[in-house]
Parts: structure tokens; sequence; C-alpha cells
């Protein structure tokens, strides 16, 4: 029995360790550096060449959860609605187990926006992004004024609360937004050596 309690309490030391090191706190109204990434495509794409001119979304993608899968007409929907009032999508896929050719045919069956691939998780780790879908909301000067949930309902049957949707309408109305942030919830992103 002490046996079994000292592996469980050694376990989770270590995920909890591990949790740890890949979290990071990149709070609302931080700026983002220009960052570059390969597209599904193998070209390189950088955040300043793809951002909006009135903001900009990560958002934290995945071909094989079952979550995303069910966000994916409403990730399209938002992203198509706004950007024709000047707020661009860029998905972004940091899971390791998922090979090229995989997040391109997804990509190209459900987004029309780019969708980039965060090799050993750099971005991830550096905005301390945890799930998919997840996503952060820039301004146009790459201030974060938003992370976190789309809405408040994976099935999309009962959304009550639409947190990046409001974001959105606010920033562009010039106002302050109300809630910066609504946790994530989703699959969680399969990072390098895990």
């Amino acid at each position: 029995m002490k046996t079994i309690l000292f592996s469980l309490l050694v376990s989770l030391v270590m995920f909890y360790s591990v949790g740890s090191a890949q979290t990071s706190d990149f709070a609302i109204g931080a700026k983002l550096e220009n960052f570059s990434l390969s597209d599904t495509n193998g070209k390189t794409q950088t955040f300043e060449a793809l951002k909006g001119q009135k903001g900009t979304v990560l958002v934290w993608l995945s071909a094989q959860c079952p979550v995303v899968k069910l966000y994916n007409e409403r990730i399209s929907a938002i992203a198509e609605e706004f950007k024709s009032k000047g707020i661009n999508f860029i998905g972004i896929n940091s899971n390791a187990t998922e090979g090229i050719d995989w997040v391109r045919s997804n990509a190209e069956a459900n987004y029309r926006f780019p969708v980039l691939i965060d090799k050993d998780n750099v971005l991830a780790d550096k905005l301390g992004a945890t799930v998919t879908p997840e996503t952060y909301f820039f301004d146009s000067g790459a201030k974060l004024l938003y992370h976190g949930a789309i809405d408040n309902d994976r099935s999309g049957r009962n959304i009550q609360e639409n947190y990046l949707r409001n974001a959105f309408t606010n920033a562009l109305e010039g106002r302050a937004i109300e809630r910066t942030r609504a946790n994530a919830f989703g699959c969680t992103i399969k990072r390098t050596g895990m």
C-alpha cells in the first residue's frame, strides 16, 4: 500500500512539474512579438504579414480532437464574419502527434484561414496554450485583449455566452471588453516529449 501511495505521489509531482513548465502567464495587455512559423504547405509565414487591420485571433486547433470537430463550423463562421470587419484568424497546430498531411487535409476541409505548425510547441509554451480549441485575441497593435474559450458550450446546442464574439464586438465599437478571460476547454495539446 505504501509503495502504491508513494508511486502515486511521485506521478502527481512529475505531472505537476511538467504542467508548470509548459504554462506561461501571458497577461491581458501584453504585446505579442512578431513570430514566424511554417504553414501546412511548408511556406514560412509571419504574424505581421497575416494579422488583421483591426485585430487577430490565434486559435489552437487539432485534426483529431472531438471538441475541435464540434467547433469547426462555428470557428469558420466567426472567422468569415469578422474577416470583413478587419479581424483575421490564424490557426495554430502544436500537436506533436499529428502529421503534416493530416493537419493539411483537415485545414483544407474546414478552414479558410491559414493554419501554422508550431513545431516543438514554442508558441504554445510562450503563450501558455494548453488545449484545443483555445483562442487569443490581439488588437491591431498585437496587444492581448481576450484569452480563452470561444463560447460556453462545446456541443453548440445551448450557447448562452459568446465570449469571443462579445470581445470582438466591444473592441470594434471601442468599448472595454467586459470578460477578458474564460477557461478554455477541449483536448490537451500533445506536446513534444510527452
